[in-house]
């Protein structure tokens, strides 16, 4: 059976420039800005993948927005374990998240040596202890006692102003351990991919439906700001197609693969530090499944120098350029004499920061002023340009740059690292996507640049199929 979960609120500080959604203030001042969550929107296109291939299929989740609402929408059938935050099973306590470390020994006393055992979810129990504050939820509705149930669309939507946290998300995951589920879909980033490790690591070995059986498999679903971890489909429809072969084979080959997060404070001080929280055991397929976010080595240093330097020689006066996040962005603010914000994005005309941090809404503002090019560089091992870490950078804005929107910055090491591998932009705009494949330049130095293969996701073959 496939499970589901889904973070309400996942990377709705993207496009706000907050380089994260994690905190009720953080989400506060996004929804002020103007931001909102695309999580509903990219659930349901990676539920639609799986229904067209399994039309009526019965998805465990959890009621409202946490998962029942993308189920019904995407015309499958939610089997409705439990309702947040009351009514779910008390698998983890109720208490929050920073509590849990002082309470769960004495109510899970048989949890951590099973956990111990596991390496899927090693490291999960012994990071029950984390300080990510409660995420808005907008619907909830009764538990259904676990049976597949079509709700009324009203019922989603009572107690719009109930709030959940980070370890309703753990207790949904463990609460799908418990039904028996094999693959669970987490959609968000890696604060909620952290939360379902938790939930691994303290779903009670008593209610597992057979002794002695192995944990379920897991699969992010992107939809957050951070997407460190190697744990993710490459989009929403690819992770909905992985759903589909894990269906009509039974399952799938898995790796166990690492779920990382950054503390977004120390992150939003340039202090890039991502943490080990534990394993997932997650299937693979080969251009679908997301690779770990690489760091460029402090030896290519000189490499980076000069990828900024032949940026800058490029840069025309009058022009609006959006500095967006990364080490190679950086060394050209540098350049420039600018300080910018560590991972957001900034608007530079002239030699000048004339917005720093901007939005989405700001950098559309400051698009219509003028001509203006986006500046970004590749993610490393991932090979992402568009869609991981720079939300701002919208669908909407790109358009608005017009014909020739990118300057594309990198040292030539970060593509040799990609093996071939095409680039990739995830908007969440099939038709923009499309637009942007083929090939783009890439500067690599004063005077040199390389042409290199930029495709979408959804345009990668199926190597199931080649």
């Amino acid at each position: 059976m496939i499970g589901l979960v889904v973070n309400p609120v996942a990377g709705v500080g993207g496009p706000a420039g907050l380089a994260g959604s994690d905190g009720a203030d953080v989400q506060r001042l996004a929804l002020a800005r103007g931001a909102r969550s695309r999580v509903q929107e990219r659930a349901v296109i990676a539920l639609t993948t799986l229904a067209e291939r399994h039309p009526g299929l019965v998805v465990a989740t959890v009621a409202g927005r946490m998962g029942a609402d993308a189920v019904r929408a995407a015309g499958l059938v939610p089997r409705v374990l439990c309702s947040p935050p009351a009514a779910l099973p008390a698998v983890l306590p109720a208490a929050p998240p920073a509590a849990l470390p002082a309470v769960l020994p004495a109510a899970l006393p048989a949890v951590l040596p099973a956990v111990q055992a596991s390496p899927s979810a090693r490291l999960g129990a012994e990071r029950t202890a984390y300080s990510r504050e409660e995420h808005v939820r907008s619907a909830g509705s009764r538990a259904l006692g676990g049976e597949a149930e079509a709700q009324p669309e009203a019922d989603a939507d009572a107690d719009a102003d109930a709030r959940t946290d980070a370890g309703d998300t753990s207790r949904a995951v463990a609460a799908l351990v418990a039904a028996g589920v094999d693959l669970i879909l987490v959609v968000g980033g890696d604060g909620t991919l952290r939360d379902a490790v938790a939930g691994l690591g303290a779903a009670d070995p008593a209610c597992m439906p057979e002794p002695g059986a192995q944990l379920p498999a897991v699969l992010g679903i992107p939809a957050g700001v951070k997407m460190y971890s190697p744990v993710f489909a490459v989009s929403p429809r690819a992770a909905g197609a992985i759903a589909a072969d894990w269906v009509d084979r039974g399952g799938l080959p898995t790796d166990d693969r690492e779920v990382l997060d950054i503390d977004e404070v120390a992150m939003r001080r340039a202090r890039v530090e991502p943490t080990l929280y534990g394993m997932l055991r997650v299937p693979y397929r080969a251009g679908r499944t997301q690779a770990r976010k690489a760091p460029t080595p402090a030896t290519e240093a000189a490499a980076v120098d000069a990828a900024a330097r032949g940026a800058v020689a490029r840069m025309r006066p009058g022009v609006r350029y959006l500095l967006g996040p990364g080490g190679t962005t950086a060394e050209i603010a540098r350049r420039l004499g600018v300080e910018g914000s560590p991972l957001g994005v900034d608007v530079v005309l002239d030699g000048a920061v004339i917005v720093r941090g901007a939005s989405e809404h700001e950098l559309l503002a400051e698009v219509a002023r003028g001509p203006a090019q986006a500046v970004i560089t590749v993610i490393g091992g991932q090979g992402f340009l568009l869609g991981r870490g720079n939300q701002q950078l919208s669908a909407a804005v790109v358009r608005a740059l017009g014909h020739d929107p990118l300057l594309v910055v990198a040292p030539e090491q970060k593509l040799i690292d990609l093996h071939g591998r095409p680039l990739l932009v995830d908007t969440g705009d099939p038709e923009l996507d499309a637009r942007l494949a083929g090939h783009v330049r890439i500067v690599t130095g004063v005077g040199t640049s390389s042409l290199y293969p930029v495709t979408a996701p959804e345009l990668i073959p199926d190597p199931s199929l080649v």
